[in-house]
């Protein structure tokens, strides 16, 4: 049989593209589902098997001594409360955390010897009472036993904030959707089928506009926005309306271009029927060509709903950090903390962020390849 070697190079191109997508996407999932020690110290693709960290604990001082036969003890658990451990070594020092093994003691400069256990438990027994103040440090090599577990999930979802900030985001994605879509149609419709002074070159200032960087626009559009509001006796532009229009204008380009194209291609003589009937290019617009343009809208809403709901950078110049305004992405951010402590949660948090853009993408994905090839051949 003839192999097509058009066919197998482009079937691995695919399957290569697809494990290029799929494999940080499973490695973010299940990251997000380990235990947080595990997380710090090795990658997802280890999950399954015994990580290995080192760690530090204070111990007792003499006001947790007990007397017992004769001797003077102090219990505890190098681990606290964390089950999840088993411990391979332990020290007196940073350079030598793992000079004894489980089970065997070393002697304290404060007197007595200590000895801990796999389990982390330790003893520390002296023939003479204990006189510190200040419990003396032991340092450990502890190997986590691999374990799945809901806690940053939760951890995220219990965040104070994050049920209103789920709220601000849709604030912000649907109208900055909606809007963009509803003026494009219009203005592609018009491009498409409407014969008028300097159509071309409109055309080509809007696929033009498509390679300018948002970024540059940001600051002068914020003192835009700032000087209309002190206009009218606001105190900024940081407001809903200001975000909507923000997105709609960095949206429009390639908006009027996809729908542009694919307004064009439709059957001509399905126009010029209908305009022999007596009806308006409005008439024409609403009935015929809308419903027809509906693969279109629906990749445009899908790569548009996306752009915004995961937008940080234009919400928080926007809107900034204002708690009651302050949309998804910003939260899961202020919930690092300014250092990036508890980085962990940011994979739970991608999750959850994502969970109803997938919604929104399996909903229309049917018309997404349709709409995007749309206008590229005739």
């Amino acid at each position: 049989m003839k192999i097509d070697a058009g066919k197998l190079f482009t079937h691995l191109a695919l399957l290569i593209l697809v494990a290029l997508w799929t494999f940080p996407t499973a490695g973010l999932l299940i990251s997000s589902l380990r235990d947080k020690d595990q997380l710090a110290v090795s990658g997802w693709w280890t999950a399954l098997t015994t990580s290995t960290s080192q760690g530090v604990s204070r111990i007792g001082t003499a006001a947790d001594q007990v007397e017992e036969n004769g001797k003077f003890v102090i219990r505890g658990n190098v681990f606290g409360t964390d089950t999840n451990k088993h411990l391979s070594g332990f020290g007196l020092t940073n350079g030598e955390p793992n000079a004894a093994a489980p089970g065997t003691s070393l002697p304290m400069k404060e007197g007595g010897a200590i000895t801990v256990t796999d389990n982390g438990s330790f003893e520390w027994v002296s023939d003479t009472s204990f006189t510190h103040t200040r419990g003396p440090r032991i340092f450990y090599v502890a190997g986590i036993a691999p374990r799945f577990t809901l806690d940053n999930y939760v951890e995220v979802l219990t965040a104070n904030g994050v049920g209103r900030s789920f709220i601000n985001s849709f604030t912000v994605t649907i109208p900055a959707t909606v809007i963009p879509i509803l003026m494009a149609a219009f203005a592609a419709y018009a491009l498409a089928w409407m014969r008028f002074p300097f159509r071309g070159l409109i055309v080509a200032v809007v696929v033009g506009l498509l390679v300018v960087p948002l970024q540059m626009s940001l600051i002068p559009l914020l003192s835009l926005y700032n000087n209309i509001a002190q206009t009218f006796g606001a105190e900024d532009g940081k407001t809903y309306l200001g975000i909507w229009l923000a997105h709609t204008a960095f949206g429009l380009p390639l908006a009027i271009y996809l729908l542009r194209n694919y307004m064009a291609g439709l059957p001509k003589e399905i126009m010029e029927s209908a305009r022999i009937d007596g009806a308006s290019h409005f008439k024409i617009f609403t009935t015929m060509v809308l419903p027809l343009s509906f693969p279109a809208l629906a990749s445009f809403s899908i790569f548009q709903f996306l752009w915004v709901w995961n937008d940080l950078l234009v919400a928080m110049v926007f809107l900034g950090a204002q708690e009651s305004k302050l949309v998804l992405t910003g939260k899961l951010v202020s919930l690092l903390g300014s250092r990036g402590n508890n980085w962990e949660i940011l994979t739970a948090g991608a999750f959850i962020t994502i969970v109803v853009p997938l919604i929104v993408f399996f909903s229309l994905q049917r018309y997404f390849v349709r709409g995007l090839l749309a206008g590229s051949v005739k």
